[in-house]
Formats: structure tokens, sequence, C-alpha cells
């Protein structure tokens, strides 16, 4: 009960109108008192009225492959209601022979999908929803544009939403990642600057130009296979869709080396008239 008073307080807080036109939102997964409240300016803009199924794309935190992986499971529980899995699609997508099967175990260790199920459990209650989740694993580029290409046609279907799962860069010497370009005078300013130039390249909708931005600057952005293959999505399917940043934030203000953050950012992906 608290965490659903915890959710509508940042819904609300958020000032957002609901719009039908919102197909998709990309947004951070950390703890909800870390994320929380940037995660609303996504969820916030999903008018539940017209869609019945939910995809999800979220990073591999802890297990390695190099596919897609699909869930074993026929329904996610959460704090404010369940969320029952689409089956029919869940086969549809394994009778490509192009995904894994995601272990119990795995599934229920991952926390890049399970951070925005209560988001949807509470954005879609009442309304009869299903989703499919799909575990995105550390892709090449080739693959990347194959799982696009193939996931693009449920792009077309109107009743379908995406919900893409990242945190953007991880500073500091726990991740291993410490770049700092001084002409933007302390840590956190340059942090924002390398963030906000992908978040730049991203609403661009260009898959190939975000992969050459993280070839340059190697920015710690854990989703970057999930978001990589939704910009191949809405590349190769016949709806417009254009994707736009509405929030960013930082868990904390880097200004020395000792110092360590995780940047969130909240994004939709609206249709283009």
């Amino acid at each position: 009960k608290m965490l659903a008073e915890e959710l509508d307080g940042w819904l609300t807080q958020s000032g957002l109108v609901k719009s039908p036109d919102v197909r998709g939102v990309i947004a951070p997964h950390a703890g909800y008192s870390y994320s929380g409240r940037a995660a609303a300016y996504a969820f916030a803009n999903i008018d539940p009225t017209s869609i019945t199924r939910v995809f999800l794309l979220g990073p591999s935190h802890h297990y390695y492959t190099p596919k897609c992986a699909l869930s074993r499971a026929t329904i996610y529980k959460t704090p404010i209601g369940d969320l029952p899995i689409d089956v029919e699609v869940n086969e549809e997508l394994k009778a490509t022979g192009k995904f894994e099967l995601m272990d119990l175990q795995v599934d229920e260790a991952e926390h890049s999908m399970e951070m925005h199920l209560p988001y949807l459990a509470k954005v879609f209650l009442g309304y009869s929803v299903k989703i499919v989740p799909i575990l995105v694993g550390s892709l090449n580029a080739e693959n990347e544009a194959l799982y696009g290409r193939m996931l693009a046609k449920y792009v077309d279907d109107p009743n379908n939403f995406f919900s893409v799962s990242s945190d953007f860069c991880h500073w500091g010497s726990r991740f291993n990642y410490m770049h700092h370009d001084k002409k933007y005078g302390a840590i956190y300013k340059s942090i924002e600057a390398l963030d906000r130039m992908g978040m730049d390249i991203i609403e661009t909708g260009d898959p190939d130009a975000f992969k050459q931005y993280l070839l340059d600057y190697d920015n710690t952005i854990c989703g970057r296979h999930p978001i990589s293959v939704f910009l191949h999505m809405l590349k190769n399917c016949s709806t417009k869709i254009k994707i736009k940043f509405l929030r960013y934030e930082q868990s904390s203000q880097c200004k020395s080396m000792r110092d360590s953050s995780v940047s969130y950012a909240s994004a939709v992906g609206k249709l283009d008239a």
C-alpha cells in the first residue's frame, strides 16, 4: 500500500497528462528511493485505455547471453497487482528459434524489468493488459538489428506498448568509469554533458549513431542493448515514432574522483504525426 501511494505521488508530481500517442517509454530501473521520481516522468504519460500488451525490454545484469531471452513464467506478481504474461506472443517469438528461455532463477534475479513492473501495474490498474518480458543480452550490432527487425511488426499494432529499461552513466571507480571532460567544469557537469549527448543521439532515432557514440565514449549506459534494439524497431516499422527525453537526474553530484553516481533519464516514444 505504501508503494502504491509513493508511485501515485510521483506520477501526480510529474504534472504530465496521459497521451494515447505515447507508444513507448525508456525509464530507469534503480531502487525507487533513487530513480522512482525520475521514472514517473516516463510512466505518467501512458494512457492505458487502448493498450492490451506491454513488451518489456531490459538488460541482463548477472546472466551472460549473446541473444535475447523469454520468460518461462506465466505471471509476474507485484505488490500492486499481478501482470499475466502473453503466452501466445511468447510462443510466437519462441518459434523464430532466435530466443533463449530464462531460467526462473535468472528471471527472479534480474531487476532491470522488475523495477518497471509496479509502475506498469499501477498505470494499468483496472485494465486488462498482458506483458511480454524480453531479456536483452550482450548483443553485437548485427543482432541488435536482427531483433529490431523481428520485433518491428509489433510496433505497428496500436494496442502494443514498449517499456525499455535503462539507467544512464554509472560514474566512479566502483564502476570502473571516470570520464571527465574538464571543459565542462565539475565532474557532475561533465557527466551530464556526456549523458545529454547520448540522449540527443537517441532522440534522432539513429541506431548507428548511438553505436558510434558508445564506441567513442564507452558511456556506462546499462540498457544500451535494449535501447539499440528499440531504435532498430522504430527504424524498421511503418509507424512514425519519435523519442523525446523529459527528465534527467543524477543520484548525487560527483565533485571529486572519490565520488560515484548513477544517472537516470526518462523518455517517451510518441506518434509523430
